[in-house]
């Protein structure tokens, strides 16, 4: 247990309720994340095959037509979800794979973490790809009181920092419960494994962290999902997880718990070539807005009116600040959070974006800048890239030798430079650049509140 978790369970009698009032029932919450899934892969979002179930779920609530996910990779975006704190903040700005061994830093907190002692249960599902191999980076040192998934993508090789190839093991908990499990078994197990921890009868809230292997590939729908969506494989897959999405929801109408459950629904990063982003240039993998702008739906009945699509720019680092508000948690004193307290947004009580400046970082580089409408493409090399992001790939903006200055209200696709038409706006953007690189840093360079990489480099 990490020294946070001692001082909160101490403390957690003496906190005052934020949102909930004293005496209230906490609202059970559950974050549903959806790996690889583009801007334009639902419904809701313009898609040409049918998700009648997540598509309804936004007409229950609240969807977001810009909301914006701090990494185009998935360990990144995980690891900022988790802790409401950008990658190169918190210590994890590379994804794991096999030639770059990354883990969740034990100093960070986390929202089970700062949920347990509020008297919360935890279950995290699915894929974790934060380290699950390094102590303190693992599920349940984390603050989740129970783990069945993957330690990573499926399928990685075995390599000299992951000898044992173990991307096929399905983990319950430390102990490996089945190798080489079958990857079209694995959506039905996880959804099984929801169902059952919301069915159980407990007076206890719950925070369930469900992160499927869908949309990442392989790109194998389970059996009894072929052909349903009309529109090949790709809509097939994605059709199997609007149907997990419709068990989930409905086991929270069965346990009598809809209108105390705070259902979210996002994806970790933009789409692959497999999947669609939409009008939006760019996807997984680069800084464009197909890479770091995702589906986001909130679904709470009787407190998120039904109904909303709302263009506020909000983030996946605002939900560790939305959940403690809505549990009565304090958030950490003692540092920076990148996101804010949603509610309002949510409820339809403000249009006010809480996020002044976005920051898109690819890796270690600083690569982008936006305020409100404008985004401002930073200078960059082939050197400046990760190790992801190459000019085979074929991707925008590998390099680029001045300011790239785009109106995202009006040029969505970030085709115009209009860096000439409006040099204020560059010198500005240009300065704020320059001020969070001081605090977050770039290549070759470190940051003021720039954690490194978990474990350290021998």
């Amino acid at each position: 247990m990490r020294i946070y978790q001692i001082l909160s369970l101490t403390a957690a009698t003496s906190l005052l309720p934020l949102t909930v009032q004293a005496g209230a029932t906490k609202p059970n919450i559950v974050v549903i994340l959806a790996d690889d899934l583009g801007y334009g892969d639902l419904g809701c979002y313009g898609a040409k095959y049918a998700t009648p179930v997540i598509d309804k779920m936004a007409a229950e609530g609240f969807r977001a037509t810009d909301f914006f996910v701090p990494a185009n990779v998935c360990s990144p975006s995980r690891a900022a979800l988790l802790t409401g704190r950008y990658p190169m903040r918190n210590g994890h700005p590379f994804y794991l794979n096999e030639s770059s061994n990354y883990g969740l830093d034990p100093e960070e907190v986390t929202i089970p973490e700062l949920l347990k002692p509020a008297g919360y249960r935890t279950l995290a599902i699915g894929k974790w790809h934060l380290g699950l191999e390094f102590d303190g980076s693992h599920p349940l040192d984390v603050g989740f009181d129970e783990f069945l998934g993957l330690r990573s993508n499926y399928g990685s090789k075995k390599s000299k920092k992951n000898p044992e190839g173990n991307a096929d093991t399905l983990f319950r908990g430390r102990e490996a419960e089945v190798e080489k499990v079958k990857f079209q078994t694995l959506t039905t197990s996880f959804t099984d494994e929801v169902v059952d921890f919301i069915s159980d009868e407990s007076d206890q809230p719950f925070f369930i962290y469900m992160a499927h292997v869908i949309a990442h590939t392989p790109i194998l729908p389970s059996k009894q999902f072929k052909g349903v969506s009309k529109q090949g494989v790709y809509g097939d897959y994605v059709s199997e997880l609007d149907h997990s999405v419709g068990r989930v929801l409905k086991a929270i109408k069965d346990a009598g718990q809809e209108e105390n459950t705070l259902v979210v629904f996002l994806a970790d990063n933009g789409a692959t070539p497999s999947g669609s982003n939409a009008a939006l240039s760019g996807g997984k993998y680069n800084t464009m807005e197909g890479g770091h702008r995702v589906p986001g739906i909130f679904r709470w009945p009787g407190h998120i009116p039904a109904g909303q699509v709302s263009d506020t720019t909000i983030s996946s680092m605002d939900l560790l600040p939305l959940f403690c508000d809505l549990a009565g948690v304090e958030v950490p004193s003692d540092r920076k959070l990148d996101g804010s307290n949603i509610i309002g947004i949510l409820k339809g009580e403000t249009k006010e974006s809480t996020h002044e400046i976005l920051y898109y970082y690819n890796g270690l580089n600083l690569q982008a800048v936006r305020k409100g409408k404008w985004k401002l493409h930073l200078p960059r090399t082939e050197k400046d890239q990760p190790y992801w992001a190459n000019a085979k790939s074929g991707r925008r903006f590998i390099t680029l030798e001045e300011p790239f200055l785009v109106d995202l209200y009006s040029d969505i696709g970030e085709d115009k430079n209009v860096a000439s038409q409006n040099p204020e706006v560059v010198a500005m953007l240009l300065k704020e650049a320059d001020r969070i690189r001081f605090e977050l840093g770039d290549v070759g360079k470190t940051g003021s509140d720039q954690r490194l990489g978990w474990p350290p480099v021998e």
